[in-house]
């Protein structure tokens, strides 16, 4: 399996790079309550996932076969839903998540920060798994190691870190990090590359969060 889509309950994609993502997807997985979102694009899931609390049984009659039911409270359907993909064989080399923003700030709060959960959970980046989260308006990704990355110049750049102790040397960006303390939120965003590729070195790995506008 090349690439697989996770299809969450937030503001369902318009536009045309997300949507080919959706249609190029060598397995989706919907998150229960998206599966109308789905339905009325005529999209099959190969899998809905989560506590199902969410879809009326009419509708979860359609696909047999395809339900998973997860009860347990501990992890939203997101992690649900990423969970089932860390334990199919063989694993994906591309996980793209769509429609995990909007609608709700803090369900896409939220969701940021279980995309730095899996990192330190799952070690992607060292697996070579590439995972985004991606609308209408940004792409996002989790990093934990000191990278390279080739984004375009001019295109808007912010970081987060849940580490307060970690030190983000870089080169490239508009606004240098190096002397950032990611002690709030706030303290690295809304930057912007200033050439097709910037640069991040990190003091030690911890997981670090890009949102690209």
């Amino acid at each position: 399996m090349a690439s697989a889509v996770i299809v969450c309950n937030g503001e369902f994609p318009r536009k045309e790079y997300p949507l080919y993502l959706l249609r190029s997807a060598g397995s989706v997985i919907c998150c229960d309550g998206a599966l109308s979102a789905l339905e009325k694009r005529g999209i099959v899931p190969d899998v809905v996932i989560g506590d199902m609390d969410s879809v009326c049984p009419r509708a979860l009659g359609r696909f047999p076969g395809k339900i998973i039911k997860v009860s347990e409270q501990d992890d939203n359907d997101l992690a649900k839903a990423f969970a089932y993909l860390m334990s199919s064989s063989p694993l994906p080399d591309e996980v793209h998540i769509l429609a995990a923003t909007g609608l709700r700030e803090d369900h896409t709060l939220g969701n940021y920060g279980q995309l730095m959960e899996f990192e330190k959970k799952y070690r992607l980046q060292k697996k070579g798994i590439a995972v985004d989260m991606v609308s209408d308006r940004t792409s996002a990704f989790v990093i934990s190691d000191s990278c390279e990355l080739f984004v375009g110049g001019g295109r808007s750049v912010s970081i987060f870190t849940p580490d307060p102790s970690l030190r983000i040397k870089s080169s490239g960006l508009e606004y240098p990090t190096d002397d950032v303390v990611f002690d709030n939120w706030w303290k690295a965003s809304l930057n912007h590359a200033v050439a097709d590729s910037f640069t991040l070195t990190l003091s030690h790995s911890a997981p670090v969060l890009l949102i690209l506008g």
